[in-house]
């Protein structure tokens, strides 16, 4: 039997030893509760861990991964998230995140199908259609990619746009929607100023009258 999943008990075990080696009130004070600023909407992928890229602790993201950082509006996992996020958590910002170097927007240029998640991936093959004469200018396969990964994150915060959690809640406060990509390859994000404020961004047929 393979027990290599050990490693991640005794590491836990060294986490919390150190933890409270160099302050000792650290997990009392984080089981008070917590008060995020940020919403990360990120990607699966075990590379792009949120709190490690952006050298923040413990409580100060909340978190949402799921295939290549989609904002699909019948999913009711992530609808949750932002509603609990936004509502109740108060967050500032949401973030979109993308990563260069991304399996599923890969997988979405190909016509291979890989079971279950074709219908996920559907969601990227819908902005590759709908931007497909300006990336099959892109002649190399890689940055072709790139550019498709940026577009896909501008796709989902666009998306977050439109639902009534958020913009419902832009008639309280300020709350900021932020598209991003991160670069595996050098550690860097790479911010594509697509940032969405109030309801006036997107286009009127996607505005609820409160």
């Amino acid at each position: 039997m393979n027990d290599s999943y050990n490693k991640l008990i005794q590491g836990n075990k060294l986490f919390s030893d150190n933890k409270t080696l160099n302050e000792p009130d650290y997990f009392k004070n984080l089981s008070l509760g917590q008060t995020p600023e940020y919403l990360w909407i990120g990607c699966s992928d075990s590379r792009v861990p949120a709190n490690e890229i952006t050298s923040t602790q413990s409580g100060e993201v909340f978190v949402h991964r799921n295939i290549a950082n989609l904002v699909v509006h019948t999913d009711l996992n992530l609808l949750s998230v932002v509603e609990y996020a936004v509502r109740f958590l108060n967050v500032k910002h949401v973030i979109v995140c993308g990563h260069y170097g991304c399996g599923g927007i890969k997988a979405a240029m190909s016509d291979k199908t890989y079971g279950f998640v074709d219908s996920w991936l559907t969601n990227i093959k819908d902005v590759f259609h709908q931007n497909e004469k300006q990336l099959m200018e892109i002649e190399d396969e890689e940055k072709r990619s790139d550019r498709l990964t940026e577009m896909n994150v501008i796709q989902q915060v666009r998306n977050l746009a439109k639902t009534s959690i958020i913009q419902q809640e832009w008639k309280k406060r300020p709350l900021h929607l932020h598209g991003w990509v991160y670069g595996i390859n050098n550690g860097l994000i790479n911010d594509l100023s697509v940032i969405h404020n109030g309801k006036e961004d997107i286009d009127p047929i996607y505005r609820f009258n409160f």
